[in-house]
Parts: C-alpha cells; structure tokens; sequence
C-alpha cells in the first residue's frame, strides 16, 4: 500500500482512525477532512498525487470508516470532531498543517481557524463556505441515518449512479463503481453491503437542525484571509451557492477561486481544470 494505518486515541477514549502517506516532513503535511458520511477512502488519489513532497494524512471521524462509533450520538456534533482534530494534531507534533476540507470537512476548518489559526498553514474549502443552502440541507437530511442495504457493490454502484448522476454527468460505469467502494462497506453478519457510518448519525444531524441556533459563520471564515486559501465550488452544487461563492470572493479578494463545470455537491478533487490551480496552490505553502 501506499499509505499506512494508524489510530489515536480521543480525549474520551475512542481508538480514532487515520492514513499516513508519504515521509518528507520539510513542509507543513496536508491534513485531509472528509464530509459528512465520507471516509478517508475519499481522499486516496488525492494523497497519492501529493504525497512526494510532503506528508498526506487523512481522517476517519468518529462513527466514519475504521474509527470507533460512538454509543452518545450526541457527540456526533462539530464541536467535538474539531476537538479530535485537535488532539491528532496535537498527538503528533503537526505545528502547522494545509487543511484539506470537503463539505463538513471545509466547514471545520473555518471552525479551526476560529480557535487555532496557528494550526493552519493553508485551506482548500471543497464545495462549502459559511452558509448552507437550503435545499441541500434539507436533502441531506432526508437520507442521512437512512440504512439502506444492497446484495452486491454492483447494485450499490447503479443505485448510486442513479441517485447522483445530475452531480456528476461525466461518471463512466467504472469510476460509479470505484465511488461506491468508497461509500460502502460489506457487512459480513448481514451478508450485504452497507453505508461506511454509524447510522446514529441521522438523529443526531436531526436534533442538531432542531434545537441549535445557526450560528454566523461569517466571522470564521474572516480569520481566513490572511491565510493561503483555495475554493471549489461545483457549478451544479445545492449546498454552495453562487451568490455566497460570489460574497466569500468579495470578503476575501485574496481567495484563490474555481468553479467546476459538470460537478455538483462535492467535486471530487480529481478534476482536470483543478488539478494545475491545485499544485500550484499547493506547492506555494510551505
């Protein structure tokens, strides 16, 4: 393999999964978080691509991929992730690193960069800024928590096809196939294939959208400017707006910003016309 595997423990004592690809440790490592119900999976191109020049880590979130779930559902909430983050950081030694953050991903970075700034040497915001769409909220927690089972990684890949093709027109039946075995997982007791996460995390979502007041995310995004940033927005996305990717470029002209044609909610950062403003972003950070 390419990458090898890790756990760090959590401050409430979960075994807390992650990847480790590459060994040059002279610049800051890129430090890659996943969306809602992703996994390190997610990112493994991605990682391979940059890994030469310096180290890749990416996380599995409590309840995500090979980390440990959590009986309290409730601490499926940002807060305590930005805190696991945190403590891997800290677990470490990572005095600075380039936040590689999709969707949830993206959103805990500006979080980050609210509480520990210092920690962020650079921040690539996939597909996510300060406010949420409406629309997309909403679909996403219609099918989060939602456990839904398939015979075969076939089946998956069809379903999945099906579910996603007006976010990504462009898929051949093969690259539908590799996304789904990213997505889910077999399920040997169950003799079937599964979503990669705890389903708990359905109701915890719901109770969070009840009861927590929105929270103006505005200002963390502000602490931001002086801090190397790239944004990707999906031309075809319901979670980023234009006219909010529009705003972040006018609240920070220092901004380096892509939209994705053919890509809706989340491009998949292995997209032609990003690749070259993503090397070159990234080479610039040390």
């Amino acid at each position: 393999m390419s990458f090898t595997e890790h756990f760090y423990r959590s401050t409430d004592g979960l075994n807390l999964y992650y990847r480790e690809y590459g060994t040059n440790e002279d610049r800051s490592p890129l430090l890659c978080l996943s969306g809602l119900t992703r996994n390190s999976k997610d990112f493994h191109e991605f990682a391979e691509r940059y890994c030469d020049g310096r180290k890749v880590y990416a996380l599995d979130y409590r309840g995500r991929g090979k980390s440990d779930y959590d009986t309290n559902y409730e601490n499926y909430n940002p807060q305590i992730y930005a805190g696991d983050i945190y403590n891997f950081l800290s677990s470490k030694n990572i005095p600075k690193a380039v936040f590689v953050g999709t969707s949830l991903g993206g959103l805990l970075t500006m979080g980050m960069a609210g509480f520990a700034k210092r920690l962020i040497a650079g921040a690539i915001l996939n597909d996510v800024g300060p406010e949420i769409d409406t629309s997309g909220g909403n679909r996403i927690l219609d099918y989060v928590g939602q456990d839904i089972r398939y015979a075969t990684i076939e089946d998956v890949s069809e379903a999945q096809k099906q579910q996603y093709l007006n976010a990504y027109p462009d898929l051949t039946d093969a690259d539908w196939l590799e996304q789904s075995k990213k997505t889910f997982v077999f399920d040997k007791s169950a003799g079937n294939f599964r979503f990669n996460y705890d389903m708990n995390l359905g109701p915890a979502l719901a109770k969070q959208f009840e009861n927590a007041a929105p929270i103006d995310l505005w200002p963390f995004f502000a602490e931001l400017k002086d801090i190397p940033t790239l944004a990707i927005r999906g031309a075809r996305s319901d979670i980023l707006s234009q006219e909010v990717f529009d705003k972040m470029q006018t609240e920070n002209p220092k901004m380096h910003a892509l939209l994705l044609e053919n890509r809706g909610h989340v491009p998949l950062l292995d997209e032609a016309p990003l690749l070259e403003e993503m090397d070159q972003f990234i080479a610039g950070i040390q």
